[in-house]
């Protein structure tokens, strides 16, 4: 089968890379003979991998209109997503993409994964709980950042309750910024998965987006803006309502947590066990729990978390 790819409205260069990189690389990583003649495309191969290439073309397309830059591991990436799920309009499975960053479409993955997405799109405040890596934290930010390309908000507040610092962080080196940085990192990490890092730079230059301790958001009202609270199992009820507290006009709560890593004295004194029971009857309140069914990181992390629950029932 022979195709040809008439390509439009992005630049060249920058789609098929210095000496036609990106499509010699693209010819190497998929069963296809591909070559360039301007702005055309033409493509020998079978009808799936043609497809298969059409879908990944088509991310490449639409991420350089956003203004990233792919490395050849971005496009690695692309290429392996659309061999497992391809993400092409034919199939209808693109309307599941909740954002696209600078590696591709973020969608969900599982069944869990679903039903927290469609929780994102329906109600106002939602929370979100389960064990480690099963996308509540990347999920979230990424259903901000898709809000802010749509300016449905104007600014997004991420926080975390610094609660293994306590007394100590006075002792820490460094300023006030050097002291609570390690304990956001983790919404460092998903941010730098999903923008360019020079666009990352700039949103915080702005203050568009907000990295802060939840203390901070004591006395403040946040209008049109997604607040994000993250690692809630270590918020005190006091402070988990003085963050609920906050929303204020056209605004969107996310609230993550995992009940089984709570750092506090005692669990009973955990702001998520308690929110999960005051607020659960609540309209416009979505709970989504997710299990070691919906883990997307390494294999071995969901038979780590199996191996310490089944420790802990003996």
């Amino acid at each position: 089968m022979k195709k040809t790819f008439e390509i439009k409205g992005v630049d060249l260069t920058s789609l098929y890379g210095v000496g036609d990189k990106n499509i010699i690389f693209l010819e190497k990583q998929l069963p296809l003979q591909l070559n360039v003649r301007g702005n055309n495309i033409f493509c020998q191969g079978l009808k799936k991998d043609i497809n298969h290439f059409d879908s990944v073309l088509n991310q490449m397309i639409d991420s350089i209109k956003k203004g990233n830059t792919l490395s050849q591991k971005d496009i690695s990436q692309l290429v392996a997503l659309n061999a497992s799920e391809p993400l092409s309009k034919s199939n209808g499975s693109i309307e599941n993409v909740l954002f696209y960053g600078k590696k591709g479409p973020v969608f969900p993955r599982t069944d869990g994964q679903k039903e927290l997405v469609q929780s994102f799109l329906k109600n106002d405040i939602i929370i979100s709980v389960g064990p480690a890596g099963t996308g509540k934290t990347f999920l979230a930010v990424a259903y901000a950042l898709s809000l802010l390309e749509k300016h449905e908000i104007e600014k997004i507040i991420f926080c975390r309750p610094a609660v293994e610092a306590g007394e100590n962080l006075g002792f820490l080196p460094g300023d006030l910024k050097d002291k609570i940085d390690p304990y956001l990192a983790p919404l460092y990490d998903a941010l730098h998965e999903l923008l360019p890092k020079n666009k990352i730079q700039n949103f915080l230059d702005r203050g568009i987006i907000e990295i802060i301790p939840l203390a901070y958001m004591r006395g403040r009202t946040i209008n049109r803006s997604a607040m994000i609270l993250d690692e809630a199992q270590n918020a005190s009820s006091i402070q988990m309502k003085m963050f609920l507290t906050r929303l204020g006009i056209e605004s969107r709560a996310i609230i993550t947590g995992d009940e089984s890593q709570i750092d506090l004295p005692t669990k009973s004194n955990s702001g998520l066990i308690d929110v999960l029971k005051i607020l659960k009857n609540i309209n416009d309140i979505g709970i989504v729990k997710l299990s070691e069914h919906d883990i997307a990181r390494h294999h071995l992390v969901k038979h780590i978390i199996d191996a310490y629950s089944k420790s802990k029932n003996k």
